[in-house]
Formats: C-alpha cells, sequence, structure tokens
C-alpha cells in the first residue's frame, strides 16, 4: 500500500493553526505533521501535542532552539545595531527566518512534499516564512491557508472550529481583542482598539514589562561583558546565550525598560500600529553600541551606521538569507574580534544610563583626550586640518 504524500505545517496548538490542522486535512489527501519551534514563547507544550493527537496527529515535533536564536540570529543583528524606521528592534522578523529554515529541514527529513504557516494574507510573516522556505527548500510546495481558503472572517473560523469541535478558548469566541506574538526576545500586540492611532495603548497588554510609574523607586545596576562582539555574561557570570537575554529581560522588565509604541509601513504597503516589549534587547543595544564606542575606530563605526537602515529594513523584509544582508554582515563583523570588555548600566523607571565602559583596548586615549597640557596631540596641525576642509566649501 503506497504512503500518503506528508505536509509539515508550523503549530501553535491554538485555535487558528488547530483550524489550518483539520482544513489541511480535510482538502489534501496528505498526512499533516506538526512541527513547532520553541524560541522562548509562552508555550504549553502538553496543549500542542493534545490538541494535534486530537485532530489524529501521529507525528508532533517541538523543537528548542533558544540558544541557536539567541546566538546565531539575534546576537548578529544587535552587532548590526538593526533598528526598523528608528524604534522597532525586529523582534517577530528575526525569528521566521530560522522557524522557516527548521521547518525545512523537518519536511525533508520526513520526505514531506510540502510545507504549510498560519499568516494572514496581510501580514509580513507570510513573505519571511516562505523566502526562508524558498531558500532552504525551493523544491517543496508552500499551502499558504489564509490565501486560499473560503474562510473570509473571524466568525467563520469560530463556525469552522464548532464544526470539529477544535477548542475555542474564551476570549477568541467573536474577535480577539488583540494579536499578540511572542519569543525570548520580544512580544508584540496589534489589533482592535491598537488600529486607531489616537487611542492610548492600555496598560494590561503589557506582558514582560511595568509601567516606569510602577518600578521600583531604587535604581538597578547590571554590568554586561562582551567577547568578540557579543555578550557573554551578566556581572562577570558567564552564560548561555538564552539564559542572557532571559535574565536580561527580567531586569529591564522589571524597571519599566523596553516599551515602543510605533506605527511601522510593512513591507506590503500598509500602515500599521503596534506595541512592543523589547526589554532584555533594549539593553544588549544600548550597551554594545556603548562598548564598541570605547574599541572601534571612528571610520568603523560610521561606517557601520550608513548601512544600518538598509541592514534592518532587509531583516523586516524577510532578506535574512539574501545576498546582500549577508554582505551587510561582512561588514558589521570587520572588527568585532576588538570589541572586547564590559558595560555598567543603570536602569530607573523605563531609562537607561550608561555608568562605566571597561576595556582593554587602545582605541581610546586617555593622554590624547585630557585637557590637561599633553605631547600626544599636536594642536598645530590642527589650522592646516581646517584650511584644508575650507575649500570643500566651495
Amino acid at each position: 500500500m503506497k504512503s500518503k504524500k506528508r505536509i509539515v505545517l508550523a503549530y501553535s496548538g491554538g485555535l487558528d493553526t488547530s483550524i489550518i490542522l483539520k482544513w489541511l486535512q480535510e482538502n489534501y489527501d496528505a498526512e499533516v505533521i506538526c512541527y513547532t519551534a520553541d524560541i522562548g514563547q509562552e508555550i504549553n507544550k502538553n496543549k500542542i501535542i493534545k490538541n494535534a493527537k486530537k485532530l489524529g496527529v501521529k507525528k508532533i515535533i517541538i523543537n528548542d532552539l533558544k540558544d541557536i536564536f539567541v546566538k546565531e540570529y539575534i546576537y548578529p543583528m544587535i552587532r548590526g545595531h538593526a533598528i526598523y524606521e528608528g524604534v522597532y528592534l525586529l523582534g517577530t522578523s528575526i525569528a521566521r527566518p530560522l522557524i522557516a529554515k527548521d521547518q525545512i529541514r523537518v519536511a525533508k527529513k520526513f520526505k514531506a512534499y510540502a510545507v504549510s504557516h498560519g499568516s494572514t494574507g496581510k501580514g509580513n510573516d507570510q513573505i519571511r516564512f516562505e523566502l526562508g522556505y524558498h531558500y532552504f527548500g525551493s523544491n517543496i510546495k508552500i499551502i499558504a491557508p489564509w490565501r486560499i481558503w473560503k474562510l473570509k472572517s473571524r466568525t467563520d473560523l469560530i463556525n469552522y472550529a464548532k464544526k470539529y469541535n477544535i477548542p475555542i478558548p474564551n476570549d477568541k469566541k467573536g474577535e480577539p481583542p488583540f494579536s499578540v506574538d511572542d519569543n525570548l526576545f520580544h512580544t508584540s500586540t496589534e489589533g482592535k482598539v491598537l488600529e486607531n492611532p489616537r487611542n492610548s495603548a492600555p496598560e494590561f497588554i503589557f506582558q514582560r514589562t511595568v509601567s516606569p510609574e510602577k518600578a521600583p523607586n531604587r535604581p538597578t545596576y547590571v554590568t554586561i561583558n562582551f567577547k568578540n562582539g557579543d555578550p557573554f555574561g551578566i556581572n562577570g557570570k558567564k552564560m548561555s546565550p538564552a539564559k542572557l537575554l532571559s535574565k536580561l529581560n527580567n531586569f529591564a522588565g522589571n524597571n519599566g525598560i523596553g516599551r515602543v509604541d510605533l506605527v511601522e509601513n510593512r513591507f506590503l504597503g500598509i500602515k500599521s500600529r503596534g506595541v512592543y516589549e523589547t526589554p532584555g534587547g533594549t539593553l544588549l543595544i544600548n550597551a554594545h553600541r556603548a562598548i564598541e564606542s570605547v574599541t572601534l575606530d571612528k571610520a568603523t563605526m560610521h561606517k557601520k551606521d550608513r548601512i544600518m537602515s538598509r541592514y534592518a529594513e532587509l531583516i523586516y523584509n524577510g532578506y535574512w538569507y539574501s545576498k546582500e544582508r549577508f554582505k551587510l554582515q561582512k561588514i558589521v563583523d570587520l572588527k568585532r574580534s576588538k570589541v572586547n570588555g564590559a558595560v555598567k548600566l543603570k536602569l530607573y523607571k523605563g531609562n537607561i544610563t550608561i555608568q562605566s565602559r571597561v576595556t582593554n583596548s587602545s582605541a581610546y586615549s586617555m593622554k590624547k583626550v585630557s585637557f590637561e597640557e599633553n605631547k600626544s596631540f599636536n594642536k598645530s596641525n590642527v589650522e592646516r586640518f581646517i584650511n584644508f576642509h575650507k575649500k570643500k566649501l566651495r
């Protein structure tokens, strides 16, 4: 007897992907394999397994990718100081390439002919997933239910779920109040009251940061240790990438740090308003810039700044695996071996203050910057320097 074809579905165990799972079973003569990437999101493994088995799934794969996510995706992005449209630290954008890569790996392992995801037809994630799928498995078919099925509204989905006895969480009877995505790096919240930019974000939507007003009345001090451009420890204690970021999330979140409310320009041309919480990432990017300020030369730092906007846009648009991003990463990492030392931060009611920068690097010269008279800086050359640049004004 010929075995069934296989589809690997990116599965969260929630309502939407459970509906997609049933829809795939109903519309394709194929076995569905449920795949979940654990990248530090709020995850209930028992629920994922239970819901998938209830719908007849035999293969359920949950892979712990937290350390890979931080080390191979977040850290390179932090080294590039990637910030989209001046404020967004790209927490959702950077997660999709990794999920897509591992999902294709699973598809190849089980000889699946197709992969599927639960991204909607208006969002950016469908692009990010599918560019990743194409890069690692160009011959594997992509099934995007939201673009092809006849379920047009939340009410349609609820009715479909009822028809097949798919559990409906209490907060999803009717339209959900918010759309939430989370991982170890961030939480994003969109939809409903946030769709009108006139409305203030209600305090109850914030999940990993306290309000600055309710943060402790005493500051918290934290030192981040760097080697070859990446953090490796906190207060001198070495930690795994995932544990380090988790620890920083707690420090920053407890002090009201890492909130952003923005209206962004999606790749498809739609404007979208969202609220993002990236507590530990906010500490990392501030500390990384601080350690580079005393370890890298001016030309290198300014070259990185010139490409930062494009580098961030490539990540946002789903081009993590593009030749252009790889090329820019080489520029970003050109002198990362020089970026070593420690940065001490003061965290207080939503604010970050650099307390100290410690390094053995010779890039910063105490002798040259001192206001005391010294022989290490020849001031007689300054007039020639100014005269040279006067000519460029004409």
